[in-house]
C-alpha cells in the first residue's frame, strides 16, 4: 500500500485555495507528490492515465516561473 503525508497534499491544498502563500514549501510539496504519482503509475497499465488536476498541474507549471 501507498502511503501519502496528507501534509503535503494540504499544503498544496492550501495553496491553491490561497489559504497559504505559494512558496518554496508548496513547490517541494508538488515535487514529493509528483514522485510518488510517478511511482503509482509504474504499478502497471490500470494507473497510467493518474494525473494531477487542472489547478495542481497549474501551480506545478509556476514553479518555473517563479525559479526563474
Amino acid at each position: 500500500m501507498i502511503e501519502i503525508n496528507t501534509n503535503d497534499c494540504q499544503v498544496v491544498r492550501d495553496s491553491m485555495d490561497g489559504r497559504r502563500p505559494v512558496d518554496e514549501q508548496t513547490f517541494t510539496s508538488i515535487a514529493i507528490l509528483s514522485e510518488r504519482l510517478e511511482r503509482v503509475r509504474r504499478l502497471g497499465k490500470n494507473f497510467s492515465n493518474i494525473k494531477f488536476s487542472p489547478a495542481a498541474r497549474k501551480l506545478a507549471r509556476n514553479e518555473n516561473i517563479v525559479a526563474v
